[in-house]
């Protein structure tokens, strides 16, 4: 966690130094994930009901042109999983709480109203894995528990992120909204008790930014 906070600090700096426009501000929102997985070769694969969990962050978005930039964000995000038992009706959650930095190329589409298209990587460093409840122990096809002693889930996560949203300008202030899909490339499993197993996640948010350094083209 302290180092993903020093790299974005020096990414921000860096971006202050160099930047054309930039603004900084708060993200907030909520997120629904889940996971999609093959328990053993030849299975079909399982697909686990949504974990819905709220997320907020800081947003740093550079602006070499009107139109187009870049954001370096950090946020807080929680993935996981809910699987209900049919017969006994017992549920398994588990929580995977990540510290989480996307860098996102940013395309704008009209003037003091304007759409958006986010897109670009994104990695993080896993900060909790918590069994929320265990009620299903003894389903050989459910996915394992996460938050034992003896786990030892992944730490690291990598993936893509796409978005789209619209956005207001209110002087040197930005409020914007948008709906992003995640796909994971990364999983937490890493004891080989899963044969195969990705995660997907779509955010809802709102962001605040304010100007920092005003737009250069507004300068010329």
């Amino acid at each position: 966690m302290k180092k993903s906070l020093v790299l974005f600090g020096i990414l921000f700096v860096i971006s202050l130094e160099v930047s054309a426009q930039l603004s900084v501000g708060v993200r907030g929102g909520f997120s629904t994930s889940s996971i999609t997985y093959r328990p053993e070769p030849g299975r079909p694969a399982i697909n686990t009901a949504n974990f819905n969990a709220p997320l907020f962050g800081f947003v740093a978005e550079y602006f070499g042109n009107k139109n187009a930039g870049i954001a370096l964000e950090l946020h807080q995000v929680s993935l996981g999983y809910t699987q209900r038992d049919s017969i006994s009706g017992g549920v398994n959650q588990t929580e995977l709480r990540y510290l989480k930095m996307p860098l996102l190329s940013n395309f704008y589409f009209g003037n003091s109203g304007r759409f958006h298209i986010k897109l670009g990587p994104h990695v993080g460093v896993l900060m909790n894995a918590k069994d929320i409840s265990r009620e299903v122990v003894d389903n050989p096809i459910f996915l394992p528990t996460y938050g034992q002693v003896d786990d030892n889930p992944d730490r690291f996560m990598y993936g893509l992120t796409l978005g789209a949203g619209l956005s207001k300008l209110f002087g040197k202030s930005t409020l914007a909204g948008d709906v992003r899909f995640s796909y994971e490339f990364g999983r937490p499993e890493s004891q080989n008790r899963i044969f195969d197993m990705n995660s997907t996640t779509i955010e809802v948010s709102l962001s605040y930014m304010f100007q920092l350094v005003p737009p250069k083209w507004k300068k010329e």
